[in-house]
């Protein structure tokens, strides 16, 4: 990769093989692993193409290029490692990193490994994308040299302002099919008048065979429009389906959305999945491989800069450990069932221990099916967050300081579900494809409380225009009531309903 020798040391090879070998010993399942040793830089621009270095190019990789670079630079962040979900899969070690880094990184490798083919939230996913981005990355290029490097990226552009206005449920949905053979259909001797073979470059000439196939194309849009359905959540497929695209415009976005149903299941289940792998890598080097004595610290110091809390924002490698071992914890001591959530003395409920030993069972019945909002759902209780200090914290102006706004342990859990709810984006569906039978497009924001941002909603407006080419409006609410926002080409327009 990029000309340098990536391959492992011969002792950090030894130690791949020991530490799988515990690993599997343990429990975990992952597939076949490649890791590959690359430095910072190397590090920081595949981070940017988020672990795919044949990624379409675009200028945002170089932007995030150059802040994960000042965050190295600057010691702000430091990334250790990268994983992806592949079969095989690729990780990336960090040269610079000592050998108790390095061992610790290789074991949290194997158990994130594990989570990719194990989590029900995964099985959908697509184990050669790998191969998929490089061939998107060839289409975007064929299309820049085509048509220019302008045009296409302003496109891709808008396609990544609404690459998150997908269904993030759809992969286990009844799949709807799209395509767009049309475009060569349409390009057939039914377009023609009937001509004599040697008449036939006068009589059907290649502006009336344009002109035909716009008229027909604008029909094929509009009675897919009048039949399409409402309530669609994954948006970017109903403009597959629906919306007068050209045809490279149609493929672009099709790579977009592709990629953002990848990337959904990694968003779904942040917490647990780092939780799982810190929880095995934590194991792993203090039980089941230990480290040496002179390690033990260098390990312990690292480990603390992992878990550390912030009340400004979640840290899911946190979370997800200690939940984890909370859930561990109340199995092996039987602390489940009906008794146990039926008893209100708090003394009998502290030493409650049933020896039921279940506790590693559950862990790993925990990492195959559940996803972070039904993790935290199922397992944070008032317990866990009495135990773990959790709070809401505001930001006081006064004292310029954070500070505690509630101990209420339902606000605190609706609050990070609220967080967690559709990878925290707001749920947008699709109203109305032929809105007031003028085929404009009606969207509906699902309102639970948030707002829409009023400057990014009425920017992706514009850019939904770009695709439907026809005017493009949202129904939402904010605290002073229910409005619909209207984009027609050149102006916006608010309505209060």
């Amino acid at each position: 990769m990029l000309g340098l020798d990536t391959r492992l040391t011969d002792e950090l090879n030894y130690y791949v093989k020991e530490i799988e070998k515990v690993a599997r010993q343990s429990g975990l399942e992952p597939c076949t692993t490649i890791f590959e040793l690359v430095d910072y830089k190397q590090l920081n621009e595949i981070a940017a193409y988020m672990g795919f270095p044949t990624r379409y190019p675009h200028w945002r990789f170089g932007m995030e290029y150059e802040k994960l670079a000042k965050s190295y630079t600057y010691g702000l962040a430091i990334i250790y490692e990268m994983v992806i979900n592949n079969d095989p899969c690729y990780a990336y070690l960090l040269r610079a990193n000592d050998l108790v880094y390095q061992k610790t990184v290789i074991a949290h490798v194997f158990a994130h490994c594990d989570f990719f083919m194990k989590n029900f939230w995964f099985s959908k996913s697509n184990r050669k994308m790998l191969n998929n981005m490089a061939n998107h990355g060839t289409v975007v290029r064929s299309l820049i040299n085509e048509l220019g490097h302008d045009q296409v990226e302003a496109f891709i552009d808008c396609c990544l302002s609404v690459e998150n206005l997908i269904d993030i449920h759809a992969p286990f949905k009844e799949k709807k099919k799209f395509d767009r053979e049309h475009e060569d259909i349409i390009n057939t001797d039914r377009l023609k008048l009937q001509a004599k073979s040697y008449m036939d470059a006068y009589i059907n000439p290649q502006d009336y065979l344009n002109a035909q196939r716009k008229i027909l194309e604008a029909k094929q849009t509009q009675d897919s429009v009048l039949n399409a359905e409402t309530d669609e959540q994954d948006v970017l497929n109903f403009l597959l389906l629906h919306a007068p695209l050209k045809n490279w415009e149609w493929q672009i976005l099709n790579i977009i959305r592709s990629e953002a149903y990848y990337f959904a299941p990694q968003a779904q289940t942040k917490i647990l999945n780092e939780g799982w792998a810190t929880y095995w890598h934590s194991k792993i080097m203090t039980d089941l491989y230990p480290l040496s004595a002179a390690e033990i610290v260098d390990y312990c110091d690292h480990y603390a800069g992992i878990v550390a809390s912030s009340p400004t924002q979640i840290n899911p490698y946190k979370i997800g450990i200690e939940l984890l071992r909370y859930c561990e914890q109340r199995w092996d001591k039987g602390k489940f069932g009906i008794s146990y959530l039926e008893c209100e003395d708090f003394s009998e409920r502290q030493n409650w221990d049933k020896q039921a030993l279940k506790g590693r069972d559950k862990l790993f019945e925990v990492r195959s099916i559940h996803n972070d909002v039904t993790f935290i759902d199922a397992f944070l209780d008032e317990d866990f967050c009495h135990q773990h200090k959790m709070f809401l914290y505001d930001y006081d102006p006064e004292s310029k300081a954070y500070k505690i706004n509630t101990r209420d342990f339902k606000a605190i859990k609706r609050s990070l579900l609220d967080q967690l709810t559709n990878i925290g984006n707001p749920v947008i569906v699709v109203k109305d494809g032929n809105y007031n039978n003028r085929q404009e497009l009606l969207l509906q924001h699902k309102f639970t409380g948030q707002a829409l941002h009023h400057g990014y909603t009425l920017e992706t407006l514009q850019n939904l225009y770009r695709m439907w080419k026809r005017p493009v409006l949202i129904e939402t609410a904010d605290d002073d009531g229910r409005k619909r926002i209207r984009y027609d080409g050149s102006s916006h327009r608010v309505e209060k309903l």
